[in-house]
C-alpha cells in the first residue's frame, strides 16, 4: 500500500492527471433515481414526482418496493387530459397533494420533484411549492427541485435535493432561527456509517456536528459563518456553493473511501478544529489498522489487475485513487460525467502518475477505447454492463457503489471486495 501523503504535497500535485473535456451521447440514469436512497435516509419525507408512467416505472423498478408497502414516494402521472390542456395542472397538483397529506399525516417534508416531459417543464414547481407551503404552513415543509434527465444525472439529483434543503433552511422554524452546528457532513451516508463517524468526531472533541441530509426534516442543519463543511460525496457542487452562500467554509479533503481517504478526510477536520496530532493518532490508530488489514486481504486478489472507468457516478476519480494507491490496481482509463476542480483538488493531488482523465465523454468513443484496452474490469452504468459482458469484458455497476455503505475505516475492506468479487466470479466461470 502506498503510504498516505498530505493533500497539499507539491510532488504529488505536479504529477496529477490532465483533464480533457469531451462531449457527446451518454447513458446515465436521471436524477429521479436518487429518490431511491434519499427517501430511505429522510424518514419523515415524501417524494412526489410530477411526471409520466416511465418515471413511475423507473422508480418502482429501481426501488423494488411492493405497491402495497406504502412507500414514501409516488408519481403524479400526467394523463391525456392534462397533455391536451383540458385540465389546469396546478389545480390537479394541489388536489393530489391535499389527498396525500390527508391520508399520510406523518409526512413532515414533501418534495415536489420535476421530470423531463415538456408539460412538466412548463409547470413552475417552485411557485407551486410556495403556494402549497402557505396553505400548509406549520404542518409540512414543501421543497421543489428538478430530477429531470435533461438537467441531471442520478447523483446530481441528490445535489439538487440537498441544495434546495440548504436554501429552505434559511427560513426560521416556528419563528426562531436554528443554531448553526460547528461542522456539517454533507452527502447521504448510510445510518451505520454516520454513527461510526459521529463516534470518531466525538472522540476527537469536534462538535456539535450535523449531517445533511438529516434523518428527520426537523433536524436539517442551517449553516452559519462559524460552520465548517466536510463533503462526504464528490458530486455536491451546487450544495457546496449554497453552503458557502450561508457563510460556511468548505474544507478541502479527499473523500472517505479506503483507509487513506478516511484518514485524510478526518485529518482535515482535526486540523481545522485544532486537534493535536497525538490525540488524532490515538483516536484513529485502531480503526486505521483494521482498515489496512481488511484492504490488505483484498489487495492480494486485485494487485496488478487492470481497470477502466466509464462516466456514471462522479465517484470515478476517488475510486481510482483508492484502487491504485491501496489495492495496487493499474488504472488504465478514467472518464467522469462532470469534474469540479475545486472539490476534487485533494484527490488530484494524491493521484500521482496515472492516465489522463476525460470529463463528459462520448459513449461510442469511450466504449471503443475500453474495447481496445480490454481491461480486467470496467466500472460502468447498468445499461452498458450487459453488452460488455457479452463481449467477454467483466463489469461492475457503478450505481451499486452509491447504494452500498462504502465510506469510512470499517467499510474499506468491503469496498475493495466489491471489485475483487466480479474478478473471482469470472475466474470460476473460465473453462
Amino acid at each position: 500500500m502506498t503510504e498516505a501523503v498530505l493533500a497539499t504535497d507539491n510532488r504529488a500535485a505536479s504529477t496529477a492527471p490532465a483533464i480533457t473535456v469531451e462531449r457527446g451521447q451518454r447513458a446515465v440514469f436521471c436524477g429521479l433515481t436518487s429518490i431511491v436512497w434519499l427517501h430511505r435516509k429522510i424518514q419523515d419525507a415524501f417524494f412526489l414526482v410530477v411526471g409520466s408512467r416511465t418515471c413511475a416505472h423507473l422508480l418502482q423498478s429501481a426501488a423494488g418496493v411492493m405497491i402495497f408497502a406504502e412507500p414514501r414516494f409516488a408519481t403524479a402521472i400526467l394523463q391525456d387530459r392534462d397533455l391536451a390542456g383540458m385540465a389546469d395542472c396546478h389545480e390537479e397538483l394541489d388536489r393530489v397533494v391535499e389527498e396525500l397529506l390527508s391520508r399520510r399525516p406523518e409526512i413532515k417534508t414533501l418534495f415536489l420533484v420535476g421530470s423531463c416531459p415538456s408539460e412538466v417543464i412548463k409547470l413552475d414547481l417552485n411557485n407551486a411549492a410556495s403556494r402549497l407551503q402557505s396553505r400548509h404552513s406549520g404542518r409540512v415543509r414543501m421543497v421543489a427541485y428538478s430530477g429531470s434527465g435533461i438537467e441531471t444525472t442520478f447523483t446530481q439529483g441528490e445535489d439538487k435535493c440537498l441544495t434546495e434543503l440548504v436554501e429552505s433552511a434559511r427560513a426560521p422554524v416556528n419563528g426562531s432561527q436554528k443554531e448553526s452546528p460547528a461542522l456539517i457532513i454533507a452527502g447521504t451516508l448510510s445510518d451505520i456509517v454516520e454513527d461510526q463517524f459521529q463516534r470518531l468526531f466525538d472522540e476527537l472533541g469536534i462538535g456539535p456536528i450535523a449531517f445533511l441530509p438529516a434523518r428527520s426534516g426537523d433536524a436539517m442543519p442551517r449553516a452559519g459563518s462559524n460552520t465548517r463543511v466536510l463533503l462526504a460525496q464528490p458530486y455536491l457542487t451546487e450544495t457546496a456553493q449554497a453552503l458557502r452562500g450561508q457563510g460556511a467554509k468548505v474544507l478541502n479533503a479527499p473523500f472517505p473511501l479506503g483507509a487513506e481517504g478516511s484518514l485524510l478526510w478526518l485529518k482535515a477536520a482535526a486540523d481545522e478544529f485544532g486537534v493535536s496530532d497525538e490525540r488524532f493518532e490515538e483516536v484513529t490508530a485502531a480503526p486505521l489498522a483494521r482498515a489496512r488489514q481488511a484492504v490488505g486481504y483484498q489487495r492480494e486478489k486485485l494487485r496488478g489487475k487492470r481497470i477502466a472507468f466509464l462516466p456514471d457516478s462522479q465517484l470515478e476519480l476517488s475510486l481510482a485513487r483508492f484502487l491504485a494507491r491501496e489495492c495496487d490496481m493499474n488504472v488504465e482509463s478514467i472518464t467522469t460525467p462532470f469534474h469540479d476542480p475545486q472539490i476534487m483538488a485533494s484527490e488530484l493531488a494524491l493521484f500521482g502518475e496515472h492516465p489522463d482523465m476525460i470529463e463528459g465523454g462520448d459513449l461510442e468513443s469511450r466504449l471503443d477505447h475500453v474495447r481496445a484496452l480490454r481491461p480486467d474490469l470496467t466500472v460502468c452504468g447498468m445499461g452498458i454492463a450487459n453488452p460488455l459482458e457479452a463481449e467477454g469484458l467483466r463489469s461492475k455497476w457503478s450505481i451499486e457503489l452509491i447504494f452500498s455503505p462504502i465510506q469510512g475505516f470499517d467499510q474499506a475492506g468491503d469496498l475493495a471486495g466489491l471489485f475483487s468479487r466480479p474478478l473471482a466470479r469470472a475466474a470460476q466461470l473460465e473453462v
